[in-house]
């Protein structure tokens, strides 16, 4: 077996483990000052809108040995000032974008391209989008996101708890933020693909963090019952035994995104993969981050707040401090109280050991007792 499949092995039998849980003030620092990055990127640069969403005109250019440079440089003359893009094509030719573009201003820009690439006008292809349209798409991405995010709760709820329901909430918004951000300091345009790779990281997140929630279900069923570990502990061992799968699951996820960001965007030229690719590798980034440390953290912080939880905190409390004053009175009894101590030293960690058979099982065999058969 590998390494990293004896890891996962243990980390599910939970012979070890990190404390996720124990440590959450950490990530949640962490994921503030990434949010507040992406906030203020967002806030001071602004998104790089397609003309999808705010109308303008595309110019196809046939192959030609012209540089994008001094076709960029024409189209900006012809514009007056419009914003123009230039992507290379893999055929040879380019695509010239200029935002908020009209009909009357699009022929001037036509014309200009023509006569610096020494062709006919009927040879540069027009495409003009209205700005009304764009509209309408970007209000259907709001409605599509707000219905998505509004079935997630539902079905959170339902299948698990409200306060689930909440976490997942939270790290959806949290993966949601940081990829808007990172568009805003990027500077990368958004297009309906960049709305799709949205959406698809969202249900990615989703996946990854119902797969943590529901092996937290099942470890903390009738969680009351026993004193040996709080629900922060449970939720601590639940996450390390899910771990090794997440991050093999994002790593497979990530492999391929990763060759059309860098390998298709950045090498190839194909700038148009960079609007949908860019979302999925930063989205998928974040929601393995999220699902790992924060979803889960943020539910225990959320269970702990429960007088059932408070209670069986209590009682664990009570039972390690129990459990240390009798081997401090007796150390003679250590090897009879072994099992609940190493409970008790492990579970505040979130790392529990293998455990031992008590030794006051064997005692007595091999050994006279003393009586006549």
């Amino acid at each position: 077996m590998s390494r990293l499949g004896t890891l996962g092995a243990r980390l599910y039998r939970g012979e070890v483990g990190y404390d996720f849980v124990g440590k959450r003030k950490i990530w949640y620092g962490i994921s503030i000052l990434i949010t507040i990055t992406a906030i203020v990127g967002l806030a001071v640069r602004g998104l790089n809108m397609g003309i999808e969403f705010s109308g303008g005109a595309v110019f196809t250019t046939p192959n030609t040995k012209i540089s994008s440079t001094e076709v960029r440089q024409a189209a900006e003359d012809a514009a007056g000032g419009h914003t123009v893009v230039v992507q290379e094509l893999g055929r040879g030719g380019l695509r010239v974008q200029i935002s908020e573009l009209d009909t009357k201003e699009a022929l001037p820009v036509q014309e200009g391209l023509a006569k610096e690439l020494g062709v006919s006008t009927s040879k540069i292809d027009t495409q003009l989008v209205g700005p009304s349209w764009g509209e309408q798409i970007a209000s259907k991405a709001w409605q599509g996101l707000a219905i998505f995010m509004v079935l997630v709760v539902i079905y959170l709820a339902i299948a698990f708890e409200w306060r689930m329901a909440l976490a997942a909430l939270i790290a959806l918004v949290h993966d949601l933020t940081i990829t808007v951000g990172v568009y805003a300091l990027v500077g990368f345009e958004v297009t309906p693909g960049t709305v799709i790779g949205l959406l698809t990281i969202l249900g990615y997140s989703l996946y990854d963090t119902v797969v943590v929630f529901d092996g937290l279900k099942e470890a903390s069923k009738d969680i009351t019952k026993q004193t040996r570990f709080t629900y922060s502990e449970i939720a601590n061992r639940s996450l390390n035994s899910t771990l090794v799968r997440s991050i093999n699951t994002t790593v497979v996820a990530l492999l391929p995104v990763g060759a059309l960001l860098f390998i298709g965007g950045g090498l190839l030229g194909a700038g148009m993969l960079n609007d949908i690719s860019l979302a999925l590798f930063v989205g998928l980034a974040a929601g393995a981050y999220s699902s790992i440390f924060i979803a889960t953290p943020l539910v225990a912080d959320l269970k702990e707040r429960d007088s059932r939880m408070k209670a069986l905190a209590k009682r664990v409390k009570a039972k390690r401090a129990a459990a240390a004053k009798a081997e401090a009175a007796d150390p003679a009894a250590e090897e009879d109280d072994a099992p609940a101590l190493e409970d008790a030293a492990a579970a505040p960690a979130g790392v529990v050991g293998q455990r031992r058979q008590p030794a006051s099982r064997n005692r007595g065999r091999g050994r006279p007792s003393g009586k006549r058969r």
